[in-house]
């Protein structure tokens, strides 16, 4: 239950610590990026939103291609907050990373004032929840990463800590989860939740009722221009990217679940959250035992997010498609850990525990803010040596009048103007039906007329096993990760 108190209330000094070590840990990851190879994007897909945020800005056009509408950005707010920065004439990496930065703040701010509202023994003369998260290496790579991805976490995470503190306010709840698909599509998931703890927590059929309605008219001001919204740029009501990305990566679907489960796991406990996990477990028995009805609901919510993302994506690149969930996971144990921290379960041995569990999450926090920055620095590295460099070579060498056809885009949109066939299908959503058919995708660049192809050679084996290659990146960081460098091929229709 939310208390009234004058501890929860923040102060100048409580934000000013976790302004700093967001500073802090946006510095280490920058100047490690720096170091590695150049400040840049840890993955290409951040050079999509770039592209279509400058030609919102500069050209007045939700297109990847000048003059070519397309649906193949998934998160349309994000691309329209990233084009402010072009507005302003500011570098896209300024722009980016202090979006960036300004999110996890509020991440951490929000996370704070949660556990002062839920935990009455939390009564914290430093706000070390909310740098807790500031320095989760999990969220400061999201915060970096020049994607949408922390953003949602944002949205997601508000709305669930409005329910677990009893806030019905029903019509703010469905704008929320509105917006949260207009940052990705699957924010349509909140619906669950919100829904659920309605039927639990309201009295009567009618107050239920009034409380559904309130939250459908929130929530349908804002998803049905967004699906109108697509449906006028690319013909879906979802962006291409919705059906895209399930459709390539149909083979994780045949791994056996346990399998999957096991990586998820590994992905999700790297870091201090490993020493979260028990305090998870007993948040979920306490909202069991007690029938804190919004708890159950966005524990009921982040089970079922990590089981749906499982069961159709990879679990790669830190577990990315898995962290708009994290920091609402981490929160469950952190409202554990904190009551466990003032209470006495341990009697007079209780210290020891304290001291033991205290000490291993400020260890490992410590630990992973560099091991996170190395992290983020190497991904840095493999986009700007692979992609980057790729683009910018396909720019000053290429015929003029060529048509490329690429499996990574990103990079090509922002640093080259030839014209692309986009293998992954978010631009060119007339492959997806068959995104990983070799034969059919060889057809369908012999009927294009493609003159060059650009990818990593085990990304398609059979068409690029006899092609003549034109370049190759020879990045020495992408072989020691004991992968292949990017090759540009020359296509020859027969």
């Amino acid at each position: 239950m939310a208390r009234a108190s004058s501890n929860l209330k923040l102060n100048k000094r409580d934000f000013a610590f976790m302004a700093g070590a967001v500073l802090l840990i946006a510095f280490i990851y920058l100047l490690a990026s720096q170091i590695s190879c150049a400040i840049g994007f840890p993955l290409d897909d951040s050079w999509i939103h770039q592209t279509y945020a400058r030609n919102l800005a500069l050209r007045g056009e939700w297109a990847f291609r000048p003059g070519i509408p397309s649906a193949g950005s998934t998160s349309p707010l994000w691309s329209a907050l990233l084009a402010i920065g072009f507005l302003l004439h500011l570098s896209p990496f300024i722009w980016t990373f202090f979006l960036g930065a300004i999110t996890l703040f509020s991440l951490a701010v929000l996370c704070e004032w949660a556990i002062r509202t839920l935990v009455e023994s939390y009564q914290p003369r430093f706000p070390w929840i909310g740098i807790f998260i500031a320095f989760e290496w999990h969220l400061a790579w999201a915060a970096m990463s020049g994607m949408e991805t922390l953003l949602h976490g944002l949205i997601v995470t508000t709305v669930l800590v409005l329910l677990m503190t009893n806030s019905p306010r029903y019509l703010p709840l469905g704008l929320l989860t509105g917006l949260s698909v207009w940052v990705r599509p699957d924010g349509l998931t909140l619906l669950g939740p919100v829904l659920l703890t309605i039927v639990l927590i309201e009295k009567d059929s009618r107050s239920r009722l009034t409380a559904i309605v309130r939250y459908i008219i929130g929530f349908g001001s804002l998803f049905v221009p967004y699906l109108l919204f697509n449906l006028a740029i690319g013909g879906a009501p979802m962006p291409n990217t919705f059906y895209a990305k399930q459709a390539e990566y149909a083979s994780w679907q045949t791994i056996p679940i346990i399998t999957r489960l096991g990586q998820m796991m590994l992905q999700l406990l790297v870091g201090p959250s490993l020493m979260l996990l028990p305090a998870v477990i007993g948040w979920l028995v306490k909202s069991v035992r007690q029938k804190i009805w919004g708890s159950l609901s966005a524990l009921i919510w982040c089970a079922g997010y990590f089981f749906l993302y499982i069961s159709r994506l990879p679990v790669y690149q830190h577990g990315r498609y898995l962290m708009p969930a994290m920091p609402i996971l981490f929160l469950f144990g952190l409202l554990a850990f904190a009551e466990f921290d003032k209470g006495k379960m341990f009697a007079r041995y209780h210290w020891i525990a304290q001291t033991i569990w205290r000490a291993s999450i400020v260890m490992l926090s410590i630990g992973f803010i560099f091991l996170g920055a190395k992290s983020y620095a190497q991904d840095v590295t493999v986009i700007e040596s692979e992609m980057v460099v790729t683009a910018k070579w396909v720019a000053a060498n290429l015929p003029q009048d060529a048509l490329i056809a690429a499996h990574d885009i990103g990079a090509l949109g922002f640093f080259d103007y030839h014209e692309l066939i986009d293998l992954a299908g978010l631009v060119s959503p007339d492959v997806i039906p068959f995104i990983r058919d070799e034969p059919r995708l060889s057809n369908y660049l012999n009927q294009r007329g493609a003159d060059y192809l650009i990818t990593f050679p085990d990304f398609y084996p059979l068409m690029t096993a006899n092609a003549e290659k034109t370049f190759v990146t020879n990045s020495p960081t992408t072989l020691i990760l004991g992968q292949k460098n990017m090759v540009v091929y020359r296509w020859k229709s027969p």
